[in-house]
C-alpha cells in the first residue's frame, strides 16, 4: 500500500484577518518563536529567516542538512523589516497532486459543471484533438499539480469551469497571462503550473524570499509561510499589475480562498488526513543507476525541473553511448528499473515505476522515466525487479534536443529535489546541483563526473561491480 501518514498535522486556519504587510517594529526585538513544519531544513529557514544556520536555536538537536521533526520549536533572531502577512492560505496537499486527491475526478467534475471547459478542444502534437477537461487533468498528472487548484484558478481567472468567459482577454487568456506566446488554455495551464511550481519549491529549497508583482513592486514574504501559501502568492504576484490587486486576490474572505471554499470545501480539513507529506526519517529506498551494467552511458544534466522547464530541481539526465546523444535516434541500449515497482503509466514517453505496487501516483515513491521510445516500452501493470528494463531512450515525450533519459522522483505527489535533504543517491553516486539548472556533478568517493551535454570521457559513467558495494 501507499505511504500515506495520518499522523495529524496542526492546520492553520485560513479564516484570519486579511493580509497586509506588516512591519517589524524596530523597538520590538523579539526572536520569532517558529515551529516546524514538514520539509523544513536549517538551511531554508536561514534562507527565509535572513540569519546564519547556527543562529538558530532549539532544546532539541537539529540536523545540519536534514528534514527537521515537524512541531519543534525554534528561537530564531528577528533580523527582518517589513514583510508580507504570515497567515498561511493553503496547505501543502492542496498544491501537489498528494493523497488528498485520491479520488477526485477532475474529469467528472468540469463535465457536472458544465462550463467553457467541458465543451472546448483543442489540438496538441502530442495527443491530437483533446477536450479541455482531459487537457487539464492531463497537466495535473505530468506536473504533480493538484487538479482542484488548477480547475479553481481557471474558473477564478477566467469563469471556465462553472461558466464561460465574460470576454475576449478571459477567453484567449483564461488565466490572467495576457502574453502571445501563452494563448490558449494549455499554454495557459503549462505557464500556471510553472508558476506554482516555482513559488512552491523556491521556498521548499530555500531558494525564493520576495515576491515581485507587475509594476515591479518586490514584496519580501513572512519566514514562518507554508510552501502551500507561497505558491499562491507567487502566482497571483505574476497576474496581479498592483499591490492592492494582489491583496484582494490573496484575502481569505473575498479573495481566491474564498472562492476556493465555495468550490471544494475546506482545504485544511482535508489535509489534516494525510499531512505532513512525508515524515522527518524519510529514507529513499536503494536504487541502482537506471542503466545496464557494463553500457556506456554519459551524465550529461544536473538537477533541474522535473517537467516544466522550472520547479523543483528534481531531475537528471544521462545519454546512451554508440553516437545517439546528439540526434533523435533511438538508442539500441536500455534504460532499466532503479528498484522494484509496478508500471502505473506508460504512454508517449514515459514511464511512471511505482514503488509501493498500489497503482497509485500521489502516494509512496514513484520514478519518472520521460523520453522513453514507444517501441519496447514496459507496459502498464508490468511488474518489473531492480535491473529489468524500462524501454529504449530516445526524444520521445517533451522537449528534447538529442536522445537521452530523464529521470525523477516524487513521494506522496511532491518532487524530491536531487539535491536535497533526501537525495537522489543511485548506486553510490550522489548528485550537487550547480549555480543553474542543469549544472551540478556526481560524486562516490574520490571520483566525480561534471555534467555536461558534450558527450566526452569526463562525463562517462558505467555500472560496473563497484556500483553494487554503495
Amino acid at each position: 500500500m501507499g505511504h500515506v501518514t495520518a499522523t495529524p498535522a496542526t492546520p492553520s486556519s485560513p479564516a484570519a484577518a486579511t493580509p497586509t504587510f506588516t512591519p517589524t517594529a524596530e523597538a520590538t526585538r523579539a526572536p520569532y518563536i517558529y515551529y516546524t513544519q514538514a520539509g523544513d531544513t536549517l538551511p531554508a529557514l536561514a534562507v527565509r529567516f535572513g540569519v546564519a544556520v547556527d543562529e538558530i536555536r532549539s532544546n532539541h538537536p537539529l540536523p545540519a542538512k536534514g528534514l527537521l521533526s515537524p512541531h519543534t520549536m525554534l528561537i530564531i533572531p528577528r533580523r527582518l523589516g517589513e514583510t508580507s502577512s504570515p497567515v498561511r492560505l493553503l496547505p501543502d496537499s492542496e498544491i501537489v497532486y498528494s493523497p488528498s486527491a485520491i479520488g477526485f475526478d477532475a474529469v467528472a467534475y468540469a463535465q457536472q459543471a458544465n462550463g467553457a471547459l467541458a465543451r472546448y478542444h483543442e489540438y496538441l502534437k502530442s495527443t491530437g484533438r483533446i477536450d479541455g477537461a482531459h487537457l487539464l487533468a492531463e497537466v495535473a498528472l505530468n506536473n504533480s499539480i493538484n487538479p482542484r487548484l488548477l480547475l479553481a484558478l481557471l474558473d477564478y481567472q477566467g469563469h471556465w469551469v462553472r461558466s464561460s468567459p465574460t470576454n475576449e482577454r478571459e477567453t484567449t487568456y483564461p488565466l490572467g497571462k495576457v502574453d502571445l506566446r501563452y494563448k490558449r488554455l494549455y499554454r495557459q495551464l503549462a505557464w500556471a503550473v510553472n508558476q506554482l511550481s516555482i513559488g512552491y519549491y523556491g521556498w521548499r529549497e530555500g531558494l525564493l524570499t520576495t515576491v515581485t508583482l507587475q509594476d515591479g513592486t518586490e514584496i519580501r514574504l513572512a519566514p514562518t509561510l507554508n510552501a502551500g501559501t507561497v505558491a499562491l502568492l507567487y502566482f497571483f504576484a505574476q497576474v496581479s499589475p498592483d499591490p492592492a490587486t494582489w491583496k484582494h486576490a490573496i484575502d481569505p474572505e473575498q479573495g481566491f480562498l474564498a472562492f476556493y471554499h465555495q468550490m471544494f470545501g475546506d482545504p485544511w480539513a482535508r489535509a489534516y488526513m494525510v499531512e505532513p507529506l512525508y515524515p522527518p526519517n524519510l529514507k529513499q529506498p536503494r536504487l541502482i543507476l537506471p542503466f545496464e551494467k557494463g553500457v556506456e552511458w554519459y551524465f550529461t544534466g544536473g538537477p533541474h525541473g522535473a517537467w516544466e522547464h522550472d520547479g523543483a530541481r528534481a531531475a537528471l539526465d544521462f545519454a546512451p553511448g554508440g553516437g545517439t546523444g546528439k540526434d533523435c535516434r533511438v538508442s539500441r541500449y536500455w534504460a532499466v528499473a532503479v528498484a522494484s515497482g509496478v508500471v502505473t503509466r506508460s504512454e508517449r514517453g514515459v514511464v511512471i515505476l511505482d514503488l509501493d505496487g498500489d497503482g497509485r501516483e500521489q502516494t509512496g515513491w514513484v520514478i519518472l522515466y520521460l523520453h522513453i521510445a514507444d517501441e519496447g516500452r514496459a507496459p502498464v501493470g508490468a511488474h518489473l525487479r531492480v535491473g529489468d528494463r524500462v524501454g529504449h531512450p530516445s526524444c520521445e515525450g517533451g522537449h528534447a534536443t538529442g536522445t537521452h533519459l530523464h529521470i525523477a522522483r516524487k513521494y506522496n505527489g511532491e518532487w524530491m529535489a536531487a539535491d536535497g535533504p533526501v537525495p537522489f543517491v543511485m548506486d553510490g553516486w550522489l548528485p550537487h546541483a550547480g549555480a543553474k539548472p542543469y549544472k551540478g556533478w556526481l560524486t562516490k568517493g574520490d571520483r566525480t563526473i561534471v555534467a555536461c551535454p558534450c558527450g566526452s570521457l569526463k562525463q562517462l559513467i558505467v555500472r560496473d561491480e563497484r556500483d553494487d558495494e554503495n
